[in-house]
């Protein structure tokens, strides 16, 4: 026989569900600031984006162990995305330049300018034929592969195509926002 009274809404009842919602309202407005922090919104403007770079030489003049440094465009601010990584440098990391190369065996490479150690900009040893990190001393072959350490990874690649003319290639990167 099923008990046909009502249930009755106590005092420690409500007392309880009082007490739990008030904990909860007061977790989630501690917590609401500290989510915000760890997943921000991008920038007012930021996107990604294919960013055209006009070289002081075109690709196809460079000869084996030759490069051309190029930098991010700062009107809009700019920067490239790398492709690949390691050491202090990761897959989507930005980079604000970068070294379009031959190689000495002839194959074309696009490399941002950190450094794999501590993400120091390189610079072209043009005596040598290697990519010198003047902070602590590593340096690369034309084709990015480390040569001395102590980075421990190669440079990062990053992901270009030709462009329009000889001396445009188009790299992938983020326009920073206004």
């Amino acid at each position: 026989m099923a008990d046909s009274t009502p249930r009755r809404f106590t005092r420690r009842t409500f007392l309880g569900w009082w007490m739990a919602s008030l904990l909860t309202s007061t977790v989630v407005v501690g917590l609401a600031p500290i989510l915000v922090f760890l997943w921000p919104a991008p920038p007012k403007g930021q996107k990604k984006t294919a960013i055209p770079i006009t070289l002081d030489k075109a690709i196809t003049e460079l000869s084996p162990g030759d490069a051309v440094k190029f930098d991010a465009p700062t009107s809009p601010n700019s920067a490239f995305i790398m492709a690949n990584g390691g050491g202090d440098n990761a897959p989507g990391d930005l980079a604000f330049g970068g070294f379009a190369c031959k190689d000495q065996k002839g194959g074309t490479h696009v490399f941002a300018i950190n450094c794999s150690h501590l993400g120091c900009p390189i610079g072209l040893n043009t005596t040598d034929k290697t990519f010198d990190c003047p902070c602590h001393g590593s340096r690369f072959y034309m084709d990015g592969t480390v040569k001395h350490g102590p980075a421990p990874a190669p440079l990062s690649d990053l992901s270009w195509k030709p462009g329009g003319d000889p001396k445009t290639i188009v790299v992938d990167g983020i326009i920073l926002g206004f």
